[in-house]
């Protein structure tokens, strides 16, 4: 029968990750201190294989045994080794990263073409307003001459129904049919939907 050759420690001697990570969830810090020895260099290859830059994977490495210290109470045997645990915190950590960074890459990306639409433009505003104005005016010219005082008095200057029929020395119920007439063809001539 063969006998297992070990090179390094003897494992006899060593205790277990998982005996370990137990401890650790119990707060022992000479056991967390044993695990980081024990698996830094898997967490560094896990981590430096996905990131693939030296400053990123140090600092993931560092938040991968920092929640190994505070997730080990939720470490369950009956689900994986200790060691396969660590490295999937260490990969789906590394993961996020790069995520991360991607995301902030997009979102940099686009706030880049929103610089690069054209300013609000004053002109055209203006333009648009003139046209509106002067298509206004045109139709106001269509209405008769009590309708456009009517219209006149009461949306640009402000008047009550009852200040403009006394202004136009009417009667107030027939100002507010002249309004109505008014404002009904108005919006006919503006093409304007109700």
């Amino acid at each position: 029968m063969k006998q297992a050759v070990h090179i390094g420690r003897n494992p006899s001697v060593e205790p277990d990750l998982q005996e370990l990570v137990g401890r650790v969830a119990l707060g022992d810090e000479d056991a967390f201190a044993r695990v980081y020895d024990g698996v830094v260099g898997s967490v560094t290859g896990v981590v430096r294989a996905v990131l693939r830059d030296q400053a990123q994977s140090e600092e993931v490495v560092q938040e991968v045994l920092v929640e190994v210290w505070r997730t080990a109470p939720r470490y369950r045997s009956d689900r994986g080794t200790a060691i396969n645990w660590i490295l999937t915190l260490a990969h789906r950590r590394a993961v996020d990263r790069i995520r991360s960074a991607d995301a902030a890459a997009a979102r940099d990306h686009k706030a880049a073409l929103l610089d690069r639409l054209p300013e609000y433009d004053e002109v055209a505003e203006h333009v648009e307003a003139r046209l509106e104005r002067e298509q206004v005016r045109r139709c106001l010219r269509t209405l008769t001459e009590i309708q456009r005082q009517a219209v006149t008095l009461a949306y640009y200057r402000g008047l009550t129904y009852r200040q403009v029929a006394e202004a136009l020395a009417l009667p107030l119920g027939t100002v507010k049919i002249r309004l109505r007439d008014g404002l009904i063809r108005l919006r006919d001539c503006l093409g304007v939907t109700a």
